[in-house]
């Protein structure tokens, strides 16, 4: 009984194997094909139509602040700064009217982590711009940034942040200046890292009862089960111990708050938006913008998380048909192996009928 036992099992587990190889083929079918991302890496800054028919005039000036944590911080941990989160505002902002500096905790060269299944047109832009590399290879040290300078400050994220933002006094002195003088404070990520112990000059927090997102428990611990251990605290936990109202959006989507002139975004999907927000807060309507194949990706998982399969259909019809990379397809195939892991069969089963509703879309002619 027991060899029959062990014979059933070896099979069905052989079976399952088969099986998951045969669907793994048929989704990596579905797939994009690397060959857009290969003509992307040249990309130059006089190629982002959305820069060239940008504001002319000078409406102001914007500081980017992004960590010195390498490496060191955490042995083994690609810390840093996340190139996205500072490619794509740059260019929202520099489109819009505003000179961006860039400065970091220690000045020099920080570290950049590059994600290369997330880059886009604008990141590789970045990598290719001259005068954007001189600012991150020469970031103004904090302590020598003065609030007279700038009318908007942004928090860029990275893990990094989480080491040395907190504690920076050059920092805490900056926010509490420009916040009190009616300026905006944007952060992205863990950007928001750059808060938590901010003190008005009344001595209350500047997070008190303040609505606010920022890279969720849940989306770090996802992502590294031991993170309450590797790092010095979980943000969203150390903003809620400011007082600080937490709004937390759907996982690895778009979730954008404002307070005032304080914005905050989720995650790295949530970048252009808050850029956008930025220059509202700073006053003005920001110049129209092609969407993204990631955003629009975004926008189907976002349908889908509010009103199912039939909403997220209903917004694929958005897409230009035929438009084969206007939707960033692996992004809904993280998605649904993100659910998998979850546990939540029946939204990956789902995804994948999305994924497939995506490829026809884009494969075929209107008429």
């Amino acid at each position: 009984m027991l060899k029959k036992i062990a014979l059933w099992l070896a099979v069905a587990v052989g079976s399952l194997t088969v099986l998951l190889v045969a669907v793994g083929i048929w989704i990596s079918s579905l797939l994009a094909s690397d060959t857009p991302r290969e003509q992307l890496q040249t990309a130059l800054p006089t190629d982002l139509t959305y820069l060239n028919n940008g504001v002319k005039e000078q409406r102001g000036r914007i500081l980017a602040v992004v960590t010195s944590a390498g490496s060191s911080a955490i042995k083994g941990k690609n810390l840093g700064y996340e190139l996205t989160e500072l490619s794509r505002a740059y260019y929202v902002l520099q489109a819009n009217g505003f000179e961006v500096d860039v400065a970091s905790t220690q000045g020099g060269k920080p570290k950049m982590v590059i994600d290369t299944d997330d880059m886009g047109q604008h990141d590789y832009a970045f990598l290719n711009d001259a005068i954007a590399q001189a600012k991150i290879t020469n970031t103004i040290p904090i302590n020598q940034i003065s609030a007279s300078q700038y009318d908007a400050i942004y928090f860029v994220g990275g893990k990094g942040a989480l080491f040395d933002f907190p504690n920076n006094t050059a920092i805490q002195t900056l926010v509490r200046e420009m916040y009190q003088q009616g300026k905006v404070i944007a952060a992205i990520c863990h950007g928001p890292a750059a808060l938590v112990n901010v003190k008005l000059a009344n001595g209350n927090f500047l997070l008190a009862d303040k609505q606010v997102t920022s890279f969720t428990n849940e989306e770090e611990l996802f992502l590294m089960s031991n993170a309450e251990k590797v790092f010095p605290f979980l943000l969203e936990s150390e903003l809620k111990q400011r007082g600080a109202r937490f709004y937390a959006g759907p996982l690895y989507l778009n979730n954008l708050i404002t307070d005032g002139k304080l914005i905050t975004g989720q995650n790295p999907w949530s970048v252009w938006a808050t850029a956008n927000a930025i220059v509202k807060a700073l006053g003005h309507t920001p110049i129209p913008r092609q969407i993204t194949a990631q955003e629009r990706a975004v926008q189907i998982l976002m349908a889908y998380n509010q009103g199912g399969n039939k909403a997220a259909n209903i917004q694929l019809l958005t897409t230009p048909a035929g438009c084969a990379n206007c939707v960033d397809r692996n992004l809904i195939a993280m998605h649904a192996l993100v659910a998998t892991m979850q546990g939540k069969v029946g939204k990956a089963i789902d995804l994948i009928g999305v994924l497939k509703g995506v490829v026809k879309r884009v494969s075929k002619k209107d008429g």
